[in-house]
């Protein structure tokens, strides 16, 4: 979440005139995240989260968003509801900008999940896996392995900025990940961007799942993949360790709903080293293209350099698990 179009009390008071949701209380612009715009909103009604959809988010890929969102909560999964307005539409209009309005999930995100959390966020996984693999709306994964290349020209003649070594990696891990990447592993509606921030707990018990602008239809081990990169390293940069406890319990949840095939296991190695290169170069894009005067706050591409290291010297899925 961030906050790149600025909006005062009379916005939003405005915006809330297309909503049965009552007076505003208060508002605030969440800083975390880097993708679109996010204001917490409080009313006599209760508590919400509008978020503007800014850069990467398609307009034809809204009703996807907001479809899985609303289904899901249907199906007894936690995460945010979208809300209609008065038009009976999820999405509306502001500054020639789409926004949505939902509501607001209680918790908070953890930064560093225990072995325990990750077994719950394993079987969270893929409970959304198994409720959606009947869903009838589909979206490509506009940055899936098809993508980084292009991405990747985008910013190789400024990366260097980041790391003096960063074109050569980047290009070498390329390579690699395009030759060996899988092409018929099952597949469906992933959420494709579950951080710890995405993640929420209340009372130590899990409370939902946030910000599914990346929710695309992918192969359900990639999203174990990221995973693997996003809760299972621990420390910074290049003090950075893989904790095998962590991607054990993540794997043992999972496997307790929906059970990991052995074709999918055997792709962990590549999946999770394309995911690491996905998530830095879109970091990397991010750094070298920010807005002056966004309240944002930007993510470190060069957590995932060490990562990389990781997966390329991992001989199989086994280096994950023992």
């Amino acid at each position: 979440m961030a906050v790149y179009t600025k909006l005062e009390k009379e916005d939003i008071n405005n915006i809330l005139l297309n909503y049965k949701l009552g007076v505003l209380k208060r508002f605030e612009g969440i800083k975390e995240g880097i993708e679109n715009t996010n204001y917490y909103i409080e009313t006599e009604k209760g508590k919400y989260i509008l978020t503007i959809y800014e850069k990467r988010v398609k307009e034809s890929d809204l009703p996807f968003f907001s479809n899985l969102m609303v289904e899901l909560s249907k199906n007894g999964f936690i995460c945010p509801k979208p809300i209609l307005n008065k038009d009976n539409n999820y999405i509306s209009d502001i500054n020639n900008k789409k926004f949505m309005i939902a509501s607001f999930l209680d918790g908070r995100s953890k930064n560093n999940l225990s072995p325990s959390e990750c077994k719950i966020v394993g079987n969270q996984i893929a409970k959304l896996h198994q409720i959606t693999r009947n869903f009838k709306f589909v979206r490509k994964n506009d940055l899936s392995v098809k993508s980084w290349r292009n991405i990747f020209s985008q910013v190789k003649d400024q990366c260097n900025r980041i790391h003096p070594e960063l074109p050569k990696l980047i290009e070498a891990n390329l390579i690699s990940i395009e030759k060996e990447w899988p092409k018929n592993l099952p597949s469906g509606i992933i959420h494709a961007d579950l951080f710890s921030d995405n993640i929420f707990f209340k009372n130590n018990k899990f409370s939902g799942f946030i910000d599914f602008y990346f929710s695309c239809n992918d192969f359900y081990a990639f999203e174990i993949a990221i995973c693997f990169n996003a809760l299972c390293f621990e420390g910074v940069k290049q003090n950075l360790s893989f904790n095998v406890t962590k991607a054990k319990k993540l794997m043992e949840g999972y496997n307790e709903v929906r059970k990991i095939s052995k074709d999918e296991k055997i792709a962990l190695k590549v999946l999770s080293q394309g995911a690491a290169l996905r998530f830095l170069l879109t970091r990397v894009f991010d750094y070298l293209n920010t807005v002056d005067n966004a309240v944002v706050k930007i993510k470190d591409p060069e957590e995932y350099l060490k990562r990389l290291e990781f997966h390329k010297k991992a001989k199989s899925f086994e280096d994950y698990l023992i």
